[in-house]
């Protein structure tokens, strides 16, 4: 009897031509008991059984398996999933055939053969590989036999990864950067594809370029902070960021500027020290004053006892990462000071006297005005500046108003009073200067400091100047204004002279339309008479005159006693007389 696992498929009695129970056209049963198969096809395969029974005798039985065979053709390989990711649980390589059947299944990865193990798991037409890395990029081939024909199939897996951790470089490399500087960021990673790079900072992305850099140029200090560098695998969405700071200072503007002023009611000092903008800001201290306080930017510090500084250098110490540089201010009381008047001029010939009292003291001192004994303040006579340094007189009078004003200076470290009387206008001393072709002449004055003017006359008398369109001269007997200059003019020219002719010029001060006292008269001219030189020598001489007069009447009267005389002694008292008169 022959089984195909529990089914009966033939029975016969050996030596027994009768084959009853056998699927003629399929088995053909043999009388030695064997059993031939014909037009086998797949469905063949099975585990075959075959069971001879001896009557009277124990029964035997043999087993076997039947494998049935095709050609192999059109192997193909398939993965699941479709992308191998590094770190995934595994991935699955699998072949399938148009026909045939292999008896033996080998793979390989770049020509090496695989076997089961911890990475690789082989499974009937499976190759499974385990978490996936990138190690396991390569070429994968399969070989599949049987005892009637082979077939090669192949497959290239790249198993994706990455990014990696971005590798993040700033050029050029520093610390710090300073405003108005340009530096490059690049942002690099390995990954399968390669990795794309994006810039974001302050959330906000930036331009990139293709290669993952980024151009900063001319950066400024609002361009400081942490810029984020994010990849992405464009296959598996996979990403990873990584972050750098940029630091961008900028130096505080200019130089820092110290100074001090009176606070509480001028009882005490605050020092301030000012070195604005920058960043970070520049930190700043007095350590002549503290040691240990400080400030940013714009600081102050107040001292009670201030009496010892006057005088003394304090000093600010002011650093900024970029640069380190101080500054100082030196405290003192007001020192002696001189006044200054300026006189202007309205429109309507209303003259403005301006007093100017600044005392050299730091802080500015406080100016205090006195007339007569009384505190002035501001008004419609008299106005006091913002700063009180300048006492503005309006409408001057010279006949009410020229009077002793006293400004006092002061500030916490003392005070300086000056006092200053303002004067009429007058002229203090003029000299004249003649040309060397006596046409042209040059005069100069000076004033008091405190004389009120707001302008001069110069008067000439003598004949008419002459210019080439005038050349007639004609003689004038009283003076008369020829020039006119501002209060600040302190010298003028006057041409046209008469070589020939004298002239007289003199300087008539003005304060409005007030003439003041008019300065010396100067004569200018050819020589008239004998001058003041001839007169001082005539009057040395007469004494040199008597005394040779009495000589000779001694040498006469010793004449006669001794030798006839030679001339007669009436005519020796001639020749003296005429000397006489000549000398004088």
């Amino acid at each position: 009897m022959w089984f195909k696992g529990s089914l009966l498929v033939a029975k016969w009695t050996v030596g027994n031509s009768s084959l009853s129970g056998v699927a003629s056209g399929v088995f053909k049963p043999e009388l030695t008991g064997s059993l031939t198969f014909m037009n086998v096809s797949l469905r063949y395969n099975g585990t075959y059984t075959v069971e001879m029974n001896h009557i009277g005798e124990e029964k035997v039985s043999a087993t076997f398996y039947l494998f049935v065979y095709d050609i192999i053709m059109n192997v193909s390989l398939h993965t699941d999933p479709g992308d191998a990711v590094e770190g995934q649980v595994s991935f699955t390589l699998y072949y399938s055939t148009m026909q045939g059947e292999a008896k033996e299944v080998r793979w390989f990865f770049n020509g090496l053969q695989l076997r089961n193990g911890s990475h690789y798991s082989i499974s009937g037409k499976n190759l499974t590989i385990n978490q996936p890395s990138r190690n396991h990029t390569g070429r994968y081939t399969v070989l599949l036999t049987n005892p009637f024909s082979s077939e090669t199939q192949h497959w290239n897996i790249t198993v994706l990864y990455g990014p990696d951790m971005p590798v993040l470089k700033v050029s050029p490399t520093k610390a710090v950067f300073v405003s108005g500087e340009s530096l490059f960021l690049s942002c690099q990673a390995e990954g399968e594809p390669p990795p794309s790079a994006t810039w974001f900072f302050n959330g906000e992305s930036i331009a990139t370029s293709s290669t993952g850099t980024v151009s900063l140029t001319n950066v400024k200090t609002s361009q400081s902070g942490v810029y984020t560098c994010v990849m992405i695998n464009t296959r598996t969405k996979a990403k990873l960021q990584r972050n750098v700071t940029i630091i961008v200072y900028e130096s505080p503007s200019g130089e820092p500027l110290c100074s001090v002023q009176a606070v509480n009611g001028s009882a005490a000092l605050q020092f301030l020290c000012l070195w604005p903008g920058g960043a970070p800001e520049a930190q700043v201290s007095f350590p002549g004053l503290s040691v240990n306080a400080s400030g940013y930017g714009n600081y102050s510090m107040t001292i009670n006892d201030i009496q010892s500084l006057n005088g003394r250098e304090i000093i600010c110490k002011a650093e900024h990462p970029l640069i380190q540089t101080q500054c100082s201010v030196i405290p003192r009381g007001p020192v002696d000071f001189l006044p200054v008047i300026l006189i202007s001029m309205s429109q309507d010939e209303q003259t403005l006297v301006v007093i100017h009292c600044s005392a050299k003291a730091t802080p500015q001192a406080l100016v205090h005005w006195i007339k007569d004994g009384n505190h002035l303040q501001t008004g419609p006579k008299y106005q006091i500046s913002t700063n009180t340094t300048q006492l503005f007189i309006y409408d001057f009078n010279v006949t009410t108003d020229l009077d002793t004003y006293t400004c006092t200076a002061i500030n916490p470290l003392g005070n300086e009073t000056v006092d200053t009387t303002l004067l009429g206008p007058q002229i203090s001393n003029s000299s004249v200067f003649r040309s060397n072709n006596r046409t042209e002449v040059t005069l100069t004055w000076d004033v008091p400091l405190t004389s009120v003017i707001t302008g001069f006359d110069i008067q000439m008398k003598g004949p008419e100047l002459s210019s080439p369109s005038q050349p007639k001269l004609s003689i004038a007997s009283d003076f008369r204004t020829i020039q006119s200059k501002p209060a600040s003019a302190r010298a003028t020219t006057v041409s046209g002279l008469d070589p020939e002719c004298t002239y007289y010029i003199r300087i008539i001060p003005k304060a409005g339309r007030t003439a003041g006292e008019q300065s010396e008269q100067h004569r200018i001219g050819p020589a008239a008479g004998l001058s003041g030189a001839a007169i001082a020598g005539m009057a040395a001489g007469i004494p040199c005159a008597l005394l040779v007069l009495l000589i000779v009447l001694a040498f006469i009267y010793c004449g006669r006693r001794d030798r006839v005389p030679r001339y007669p002694v009436p005519r020796a008292v001639e020749k003296v007389k005429e000397a006489v008169f000549v000398l004088l």
